[in-house]
């Protein structure tokens, strides 16, 4: 082969692959990338104050039980909790849920793409008892 064959191979690659990697770029751009974690009882997240747009929540299930998560935009008052006494009413809230994912299992990474406007939102679990013993945390949107 060549030396003008290589080095057309080689420049053909670099360029494929920059494409590439430029393409993952504004895919991450498309939104701010907020990092949260679930363990049971506790939800983390960072960073908890966001530009308003697009947020990409990325959640990983750190066991040792399934996880949801659900974000709703928060009112003037608590969350309500159903006749249970140990979940969260969601039909109460179904005006101010703007997000959601079903029950990941330990281990699991998930995504949840959302647009957010400016104002307060509530993230929690509200699989039996896990909101009650403190998985919920506040994302604060400007």
């Amino acid at each position: 082969m060549s030396r003008a064959v290589v080095c057309a191979a080689v420049i053909a690659a670099s360029a494929a692959a920059s494409a590439c990697a430029s393409g993952q770029h504004s895919a991450r751009s498309a939104g701010t990338v907020v990092r949260v974690s679930e363990r049971d009882f506790h939800i983390s997240v960072a960073p908890t104050h966001l530009p308003a747009g697009e947020i990409v929540l990325s959640v990983q299930n750190q066991g040792p039980e399934k996880h949801e998560l659900i974000v709703v935009r928060e009112g003037d008052h608590a969350l309500p909790l159903r006749k249970d006494g140990v979940t969260v009413d969601e039909d109460a809230l179904a005006k101010a849920k703007v997000g959601g994912l079903e029950p990941g299992s330990p281990g699991s990474v998930r995504e949840l793409r959302l647009r957010l406007p400016a104002g307060r939102y509530e993230m929690f679990c509200n699989m039996s008892g896990h909101f009650l013993g403190g998985m919920h945390m506040e994302l604060v949107v400007s």
